[in-house]
């Protein structure tokens, strides 16, 4: 088993996986109000101690890259990447996508989902076996649900058909199965689609 650190900052919960041997920890704030530059080194010194864990032990260093909030995703991307950079550690990114999709078994084609705010959603899609088979996209209410699949996520979303998951349970399966699979793609954001400013300067140029 290896040693780890692993973060989510990503949307408005923190979790933070600290992982020794056989002994793990996971600390969940579910709502933190989007403060997590306040309290996530306080959290991850936390979740270090518990397990009896130094950073210079770990094998790696894990985070969330997204979809989400913009400035949650970069919190948590810049903090692992630091821990990464200054320990000649490996840095492994999970989208939120991998980290539903870890935790679904499904008997047939399925969606994950988050919501990208506005009646908008961040949606992947799956097939049985896991193999992705609907790539990021950003979609409407109404386009979800005409794609007629069972939908995963970890916040309360108005599709029928809806299985809600347990975040603070996602993120340590995830990380495992990330790493079984090799680990491959580096740590960077995944934005399905362009901030809320970059919307608003596009509209404001395009009446220009």
């Amino acid at each position: 088993m290896s040693n780890f650190l692993a973060v989510d900052t990503s949307s408005r919960h923190l979790t933070v996986v600290a992982c020794k041997g056989d002994k793990k920890t996971i600390n969940h704030i579910p709502d933190c109000a989007m403060n997590h530059s306040v309290v996530l080194m306080d959290e991850i010194d936390r979740a270090l101690n518990e397990v009896g864990l130094t950073p210079a032990e770990c094998d790696f260093f894990a985070a969330v890259t997204g979809p989400g909030s913009f400035t949650g995703i970069r919190i948590g991307i810049s903090c692992v990447k630091g821990y990464a950079t200054a320990l000649n550690k490996r840095a492994v990114g999970v989208t939120a996508f991998d980290m539903l999709s870890y935790n679904v078994n499904s008997g047939c084609d399925y969606l994950v989902a988050v919501d990208a705010a506005h009646g908008n959603f961040y949606v992947c899609g799956y097939a049985a076996d896991g193999a992705c088979n609907l790539q990021p996209c950003c979609l409407s209410l109404q386009a979800v649900e005409e794609l007629k699949r069972p939908v995963y996520g970890f916040e309360e979303l108005p599709f029928n058909g809806y299985t809600r998951l347990n975040v603070s349970e996602c993120l340590y399966p995830a990380v495992l199965a990330k790493i079984a699979e090799g680990g491959e793609g580096g740590l960077f954001a995944l934005y399905v689609k362009r901030s809320q400013a970059e919307e608003e300067r596009a509209a404001r140029l395009r009446k220009v």
